[in-house]
């Protein structure tokens, strides 16, 4: 065998390793898990708006709910194992491409590439407050308005906070639109859902895609505000942004209506958890 058929072996095992049922089952556990956090957001979040103050409704705010529940120690180290597996899950497809028809493409793979990067930053971070270290769990704003002020700080911070700012309000708008033109479809088995089922997949990742979407794209505002004004406490993590619903004209009602989205998000997390292709 010369060294192109080897190459060739080594891809197609390596392809086949990438499609394995483990790290197909990683995936579909990273899936929940995702699914936990995002509901139990949406349902801090509907506390701070119908009682003004309530916990932090972040990432951390979900982790310190979690660890005080019965049994939540053990809950939280399986939550930050499942996210390792889609940070796997993540990586196998930046390497060999994800299912479908275009999943070789080169973007893509740039994207599941930073996906996996997030994943794994966030399995960290839960896995870190499980073992009893407290920063896995701290404020979102405080760790924006660090980072903030770090970037701010080097040579062009000001651009460098724009551009990345800029970034993430634009991804919030394209997250919110797909999911409004239910892109997500072909990424879903709807060939295996009921009616039922395929309803409640439109309903949640409608509703839920375009609430996310709308707080990735308020954070992205305000931190190209934090950039403008060379100020890094007008950067805001996902407490404070939303917090800053209950401030517009509508009221704390704008924010109960995102706190459902995002609750919604999380049922559609546990259907992606079901029916997504991997």
């Amino acid at each position: 065998m010369n060294s192109s058929s080897m190459a060739r072996e080594g891809h197609r095992q390596a392809r086949r390793a990438a499609d394995s049922k483990v790290v197909s089952a990683g995936a579909r556990a990273g899936f929940a898990a995702r699914g936990v956090i995002y509901l139990l957001v949406g349902l801090l979040a509907g506390q701070i708006a119908f009682q003004g103050d309530g916990k932090q409704a972040d990432r951390g705010g979900a982790l310190q709910e979690i660890s005080g529940q019965p049994f939540g120690g053990i809950l939280l180290w399986v939550i930050g194992i499942a996210l390792v597996g889609m940070a796997l899950w993540r990586l196998s497809e930046a390497a060999f491409g994800a299912a479908g028809p275009d999943g070789d493409k080169a973007m893509k793979r740039v994207v599941s590439g930073a996906r996996a990067v997030f994943y794994a930053f966030v399995a960290y971070s839960v896995l870190s407050f499980a073992a009893g270290e407290k920063s896995g769990g701290g404020s979102s704003d405080k760790q924006s308005q660090d980072i903030t002020a770090q970037a701010l700080g080097l040579p062009g911070g000001q651009w460098i906070v724009g551009v990345a700012a800029l970034g993430v309000a634009v991804a919030g708008v394209v997250v919110g639109a797909r999911a409004v033109m239910r892109k997500y479809h072909k990424h879903l088995r709807m060939g295996a859902m009921s009616r039922r089922a395929r309803q409640f997949v439109d309903v949640t990742g409608v509703f839920g895609g375009a609430a996310r979407g709308l707080v990735f794209a308020a954070a992205g505002v305000f931190a190209v505000t934090a950039a403008v004004d060379y100020d890094p406490d007008e950067a805001k993590g996902m407490d404070d942004t939303l917090r800053s619903f209950a401030d517009t004209p509508a009221g704390p009602w704008l924010l109960v209506l995102v706190a459902v989205g995002l609750a919604a998000f999380g049922l559609f997390s546990f259907a992606n958890a079901k029916w997504r292709k991997v």
